[in-house]
């Protein structure tokens, strides 16, 4: 009688052993996913930046266009 209760408490002790392992294992390969996915956006994010030649490139641009409006506004206010 002893030895069947050792028996069955034994594997229902190993049974819930083996559960709470294969569960420590599924969570740490889902961390590892979630690892790799943070590594891939941030490899992305950092490709993404602008070039600083790039940016003085856009705002010299932009302020020709400004000059040109200006212009264009002085031109119509000396005409008035």
């Amino acid at each position: 009688m002893i030895n069947t209760i050792i028996t069955v408490s034994g594997g229902v002790v190993g049974w819930i052993l083996k559960t709470l392992w294969d569960s420590v294992r599924m969570l740490e390969r889902t961390d590892d996913m979630i690892i790799e996915k943070v590594n891939r956006v941030e490899v992305l994010v950092a490709g993404e930046y602008i070039r600083r030649e790039e940016f003085e490139n856009g705002v010299q641009r932009l302020f020709v266009k400004l000059d040109q409006i200006e212009a264009k506004i002085d031109q119509k206010a000396d005409k008035q």
